[in-house]
């Protein structure tokens, strides 16, 4: 297929687009750390908007006096922490049983 469509052989070897591509816009590599970090705060930007909308918002509405909702973003804090601990001891328990396991 290649000595048919010499330009479909030259964009099958590894990195020629990748590179005309790169040149064109101005972009570098970006490291797998780079990659991991961006992951992670996509997630937990995810994480805190469905927090927001399912937790916040319903228990802001449910009380009519300031002073209450007040109370309620105190208290839905107290719930994130617990959720963000609850989190952390279960990678915790992953990171450290996972030589055992597999």
């Amino acid at each position: 297929m290649g000595a048919l469509f010499p330009e479909i052989a030259r964009s099958e070897t590894p990195g020629y687009g990748q590179r005309r591509i790169a040149a064109k816009f101005g972009l570098r590599a970006v490291s797998n750390n780079t990659v991991t970090y961006i992951v992670g705060a996509g997630c937990a930007v995810i994480g805190l908007v469905a927090f927001c909308s399912l937790v916040v918002a319903p228990s802001i509405t449910a009380y009519r006096r300031p002073l209450e909702r007040a109370a309620v973003v105190v208290l839905s804090l107290y719930v994130l922490a617990a959720l963000v601990g609850a989190g952390v001891l279960l990678g915790a328990l992953v990171i450290l049983e996972w030589p055992r396991v597999f």
